[in-house]
């Protein structure tokens, strides 16, 4: 077993060790030569992150594109599809379309038809992933492969766009829970020195809890943060009021992953971190596909190298065209153990206008989307069943928001919303009404809205606040969806109308 994979393996333990145990071993993994702390592959991976888009060309990613089809072939859920294609002599983009979309649920019903018989479990990483997603499974990386693959873009990231150097810190706020944190006289944060991390607990983000982090975090001072943006964002809300200066001046980069950021979330974190480089990650524990939203818009740019996405409608057929709005198809590469071809990612997305990296284009193959719209479930239905994004709920401007801890959505029927609303403060009648009102207009009138103040809003299991509770199955009604392009004209026209 490779020395990242038996860190991964030992981490658990690892992280209930006495601090300077934990200490000794980051010293330890640094002075271990890094082919053989990140893999043999990881420098070869981190050009490819690295590699400027002009320079990138299509005969580069066809490369990458064959060789998983080539696995495919052996893989009995795909032999005789993937075989016949391989025969052909078209352009392998044109051979890929060919083969129908893969599923969680067609991964559940056969996990063994989707393994590469040509590997050993030697070679197998056993992984399993639940997070938010309605559909739990267990499937498989590609050892010594799939993670040196991830850890050399994360890198590039936090170097390249993050302007990160190997000896920064940075703070950590990814549902971890702390040991003891909370407890008298006992710390809200632990130390994980391999990755450098400050692990805060997210346990604890209510604000009588936030004095103490932010002292420790002044005292620290870590010029980088990785965090959920639900976990960042009550960390913000308290800095907004209570300044820290000495510590938020410092820091020079944050990486957002996991969630859904919404713009009320970024316009805080551009005035609490006023010299931080921002960058929203996309990805998943599959490892099909990876892309980074960096600057004030929201395109997500993904890495042609990783993988190859795709965009499908509620029939499954491929859209090509931008402002469509589609379900996130991506086939994997490098991992051959257990290729995922036409993987249905359950996240919605939509097109940007033009084409990015000219020279990889083939056809209308594209690599920008206009903005990641989140997870199928993540939309409310309108009483005439149009399908709005819950990003795009969050873009509603009211003042009422500056008073609100945390916020979630909740829908029971289609045309209505319960907006679940956490405030230290209290909100009169008048606030709940133009909460509504504004959460409404975002809709065009299709929903009407019921503000509920509550004291507390769950996270999940992995310390993820979910933003929607939907309990409708939205599969009647995809094919209605609203795009923000769509809802930008209507915004003018009413606006027009309104004049």
């Amino acid at each position: 077993m490779a020395f990242e994979d038996r860190l991964h393996a030992s981490l658990g333990l690892y992280m209930q060790a006495p601090e300077w145990v934990r200490a000794l071993g980051g010293r330890v993994y640094r002075a271990v030569p890094q082919r053989v702390r990140l893999g043999a592959r990881h420098g070869s991976f981190l050009s490819d992150a690295q590699a400027q888009p002009q320079d990138i060309r299509w005969e580069h990613i066809a490369a990458r594109l064959e060789a998983s089809l080539h696995a495919a072939a052996a893989v009995p859920a795909h032999a005789d599809q993937a075989r016949h294609l391989l025969n052909l002599r078209s352009d392998p983009l044109q051979r890929l379309r060919e083969l129908p979309l893969m599923s969680k649920a067609a991964i559940k019903a056969d996990l063994s038809a989707h393994l590469h018989p040509h590997f050993d479990a030697a070679q197998r990483l056993p992984m399993f992933t639940g997070g938010s997603t309605a559909e739990p499974m267990s499937f498989y990386l590609h050892r010594h492969v799939s993670r040196s693959k991830e850890s050399a873009y994360l890198r590039h990231i936090e170097h390249s766009l993050l302007g990160a150097s190997p000896s920064d810190w940075a703070l950590s706020l990814r549902g971890r829970t702390v040991a003891r944190a909370g407890a008298p006289g006992e710390r809200l944060w632990a130390t994980e020195p391999i990755k450098r991390h400050l692990l805060f607990s997210s346990d604890h983000l209510e604000p009588r809890f936030m004095p103490a982090y932010v002292k420790a975090l002044e005292r620290l001072r870590p010029p980088l943060i990785h965090a959920f943006p639900s976990a960042l964002y009550p960390l913000a809300r308290w800095l907004d009021r209570n300044p820290a200066p000495a510590w938020t001046d410092h820091v020079k980069g944050v990486l957002l992953t996991s969630e859904n950021v919404y713009d009320f979330q970024m316009a805080l974190l551009r005035r609490v971190f006023p010299r931080a480089r921002i960058v929203t990650h996309y990805g998943h524990s599959e490892r099909v596909l990876m892309a980074v939203a960096t600057g004030a818009e929201a395109r997500a740019e993904f890495f042609p190298l990783y993988g190859l996405p795709e965009l499908v409608d509620a029939q499954g057929r491929v859209i090509d065209e931008p402002g469509v709005l589609g379900e996130i198809v991506g086939t994997s590469f490098d991992n051959h153990v257990m290729p995922f071809l036409r993987y249905r990612t359950g996240d919605m997305g939509v097109w940007a206008e033009a084409p990015q990296y000219g020279g990889a284009t083939k056809g209308t193959t594209r690599f920008v989307m206009q903005r990641i719209e989140g997870r199928c479930q993540e939309f409310v239905v309108c009483a005439d069943h149009r399908l709005v994004s819950i990003t795009t709920l969050g873009a509603a401007h009211f003042h009422e928001l500056s008073q609100v801890d945390r916020i979630q959505f909740e829908q029971q029927r289609p045309g209505r919303v319960t907006l679940k609303v956490v405030t230290a403060h209290g909100l009169s009648a008048a606030d709940k009404l133009r909460m509504a009102a504004a959460v409404r207009d975002k809709t065009q009138g299709g929903c009407e809205v019921d503000v509920q103040e509550v004291a507390v809003i769950e996270r999940t299991a992995h310390g993820k606040q979910r933003m929607l509770i939907q309990h409708l199955d939205l599969d009647h009604y995809l094919g209605a969806a609203i795009t923000p392009e769509r809802e930008d004209a209507l915004i003018v026209r009413h606006e027009a109308l309104a004049a």
